[in-house]
């Protein structure tokens, strides 16, 4: 009886920590190239650019540095840091889209996708700006690909793009 029920607790605790691990949210750190080709929706310098992600992330934090390449306008790299919380994070941005940042993530209900949102409040060329971007992110092919659906609202209008990333 007693190896009966050392063998239950046994499969009840890797049951336990299967399930724990499954249920995981994704790790999105790594480093991640802008597959252009498969890309969709890419539009102005972004079109012409290289764009890298370096992504890291722990259970508290995800933080994104963009760093563009080419494209016909000098943008220096761009940091943005979200709390997995869902509370917001603030920061100052410079360059092309200089102003007030504020940041907010949020995990799908089913824990395999992240929503990133961005609302970055400025002035360029003497007019005031409120631009205003949420992003799907999703892993796929086995964590080799990262997959950002864009959304949102500029001075330019509303704008959408697919973008695929691949694993450096």
């Amino acid at each position: 009886m007693s190896r009966l029920l050392a063998a239950s607790f046994a499969l009840c605790a890797l049951l336990t920590t299967v399930l724990a691990v499954s249920a995981a949210p994704p790790n999105f750190s790594g480093t991640w190239v802008l597959d252009k080709q498969k890309s969709q929706g890419l539009r102005g310098p972004m079109a012409n650019a290289d764009i890298t992600l370096t992504v890291t992330q722990d259970d508290k934090q995800l933080t994104v540095e963009t760093k563009y390449a080419g494209g016909g306008r000098e943008m220096p790299a761009q940091k943005a840091t979200y709390n997995l919380d869902g509370s917001e994070t603030t920061a100052e941005t410079t360059g092309f889209m200089a102003g007030k940042a504020t940041y907010k993530a949020k995990w799908s209900n089913d824990g395999k996708t992240l929503e990133l949102q961005t609302t970055i409040k400025g002035s360029r060329d003497g007019n005031e700006f409120t631009r205003t971007t949420t992003e799907q992110w999703e892993l796929t092919e086995g964590g080799k690909v990262l997959k950002i659906v864009r959304k949102g609202e500029g001075r330019n209008g509303p704008f959408e793009s697919t973008l695929i990333f691949n694993k450096k």
